[in-house]
């Protein structure tokens, strides 16, 4: 039996969350502890917290009570972490006081600060025991590579700035160097995220870094550009997350087109009224991203936009929501995820007048998602009759599981593969194919290998 120290972890929340708990389990492995299965089998319990949403509020909330409940030894890290009630107390603290430490997001010297107080390091720590990619929570053959911390806008709807700061990005070699050893270990699809990621370097003035003996400048063009380079070596994908619509944007589309990085742009819109994009204080109007979704297409044409959308924000009357619904429908926006506003406790959305009742926000909600399923299905219709290479997420005996460079993992469609009696040769996960598309619905392409 083994006589080390064995943690469990939980982590709720976002990809960006998702890499702080990366980071985490990366420092415990190397400082020799072990990560429990159960919590009956662990010695400590963390907990990585979401606290964006009242629902994610909640789910934290209650993950935390059944660690307490199951295990007794908790450590609360992430977003939720840095919630103060009105009268400025610990937020977490006040519904769950047996924690033992409470900490906010991005977190690490703070959360080991933590470990080491309540489960001393079981030996002096042997770094080679850990690989040089980190230890992932994600499948082997995808990861997440986080470039900056928090962000710079005020958006009257969010609390992320007052939890995780404003931006700080990581200096470029550093990440470059991450991603060429994702790649090296196996990684075959690497998404860029952060809060901004069009905003990357603004904090440095686009400071000059190092890779490979050569000058390279913080922003996102020469970031992207690198990425995909390092992409054709290792036979991998780039995509790109949580890009707001600036201007320079533009520059990473012939990068697309070149096929050095996915022709996947992710654009958190938010809404298209001009009004309703003031009272949420967002960049750029509906207009000028018109104008620049159709010039993306015209270099791009092969481009997947996805993006985002609140409906019932404060003050939305019935003709802005109309208004973004023929947005939507010129657009004609590739993946769209919307969202019913949800009040969150601190943000300044809360003091506008105009309130709209929670069944209109839902019903509006239903409305633009029924618009979105029949522009979604006539754009993966088109799709039908021709070939594409996919990246296999499952494989079965009769069938495979894949997405296209149009679909990120977990958030958009797949690409169903039948497989015939003729076809029996040995299919893995992480393995590019090429696929024959031969039928679509609203979402998921179906399709047979080639």
């Amino acid at each position: 039996m083994s006589n080390k120290k064995s943690i469990g972890f939980v982590s709720l929340g976002c990809p960006k969350a998702l890499v702080d708990s990366e980071q985490i389990i990366t420092q415990l492995r190397a400082e020799g502890y072990e990560t429990a299965n159960s919590y009956q089998g662990a010695d400590l319990v963390i907990v990585n917290t979401c606290g964006f949403i009242d629902a994610a509020v909640q789910e934290s909330l209650d993950a935390i009570g059944e660690a307490l409940a199951e295990n007794g030894k908790v450590i609360v890290t992430g977003c939720l972490g840095a919630k103060k009630d009105v009268a400025g107390n610990d937020f977490v603290q006040q519904i769950h006081p047996k924690v033992l430490a409470v900490t906010g997001p991005h977190a690490l010297a703070e959360v080991m600060e933590a470990v080491h107080q309540h489960l001393p390091k079981p030996h002096e720590p042997f770094i080679d025991l850990v690989p040089p990619q980190g230890i992932k929570l994600t499948p082997k053959h995808y990861a997440y590579l986080k470039i900056s911390e928090g962000c710079n806008h005020h958006c009257t709807f969010c609390i992320i700035p007052s939890l995780r700061g404003t931006l700080v990005s990581r200096p470029i070699g550093s990440v470059l160097q991450e991603a060429e050893n994702l790649f090296a270990s196996g990684v075959r699809e690497l998404s860029v995220v952060s809060q901004d990621t069009g905003a990357y370097g603004v904090d440095i003035k686009y400071r000059t870094g190092f890779w490979g003996g050569k000058p390279v400048k913080t922003n996102m063009a020469q970031l992207a550009g690198a990425l995909g380079d390092l992409a054709a070596k290792y036979d991998a994908w780039v995509r790109m997350h949580y890009i707001y619509p600036y201007p320079h944007v533009d520059q990473i589309i012939p990068l697309m087109s070149e096929g050095r990085v996915l022709p996947y742009l992710d654009v958190p819109l938010q809404h298209a009224h001009p009004d309703v994009l003031k009272r949420m204080q967002r960049p750029a109007s509906a207009e000028k991203n018109m104008e620049r979704i159709a010039a993306w297409r015209s270099i791009c044409p092969d481009i997947t936009i996805r993006s985002t959308f609140i409906t019932g924000f404060p003050g939305e009357t019935e003709a802005e929501f109309e208004y973004l619904l023929d947005f939507v429908r010129e657009a004609k926006i590739d993946r769209l995820g919307c969202f019913a506003y949800s009040p969150v406790e601190g943000a300044p959305a809360n003091e506008l007048p105009g309130a709209v009742p929670e069944e209109v926000r839902e019903e509006r909600r239903a409305r633009l998602m029924q618009v979105q399923e029949a522009i979604s299905r006539e754009r993966l219709q088109a799709k039908v009759g021709t070939t594409m290479r996919i990246l296999l997420d499952e494989v079965g005996p009769r069938s495979a599981i894949g997405r296209s460079p149009a679909d990120a993992p977990e958030i958009d469609g797949v690409v169903h593969v039948k497989r015939t009696l003729a076809q029996r040769r040995r299919l893995n996960v992480g393995q590019f194919v090429t696929v024959k598309i031969t039928g679509a619905d609203a979402y998921d392409l179906r399709a047979e290998l080639m």
